[in-house]
């Protein structure tokens, strides 16, 4: 994986939401790390968890009956965000660009030190500790069937 693009509610450079397992191992190769999250007993959820460190990026599969693309969490310092390096970007730069782009529902929150700056109607959160971003998450929501909803 050559693009670390990172598209709200879309995907991270060649990788859309709603992929499956297969199609993201046939690109990514299999990753460094895996581990099933699944709480089947006492939610009904199921979610896989694949650690790609040459990309420094984590996938997230949710889905029952065909599981799915559902979230991306990176520290790569490659990644962009609407053409802009966002691991260079300060907090209040990071707020102007998401705004720039008609997301406006912003919350944030401090815990244990660190800062999360959301944008809940784009699915993604920013981390900071102190001035410093530290990692970038955004998905989407899936059904059982791994559908995106």
């Amino acid at each position: 994986m050559k693009n670390f693009t990172i598209e709200p509610l879309k995907g991270y450079g060649e990788i859309p939401f709603g992929m499956t397992i297969d199609d993201a191992v046939k690109l990514l190769n299999m990753p460094d790390f895996y581990e099933e999250l699944s709480d089947m007993e006492e939610t009904g959820n199921r979610s896989i968890f694949y650690q790609y460190d040459s990309i420094a990026t984590n996938i997230y599969f949710e889905g029952i009956t065909k599981s799915v693309v559902a979230c991306f969490e990176t520290e790569n310092q490659e990644a962009t965000l609407y053409g802009k390096k966002v691991f260079d970007l300060a907090k209040e730069e990071v707020v102007k660009l998401m705004k720039a782009q008609g997301f406006k529902d912003l919350e944030e929150e401090l815990e244990d030190g660190e800062l999360r700056v959301s944008f809940e109607d784009a699915l993604i959160d920013f981390f900071f500790e102190g001035d410093k971003m530290t990692a970038v998450s955004w998905g989407v929501l899936v059904d059982d069937q791994g559908n995106i909803i």
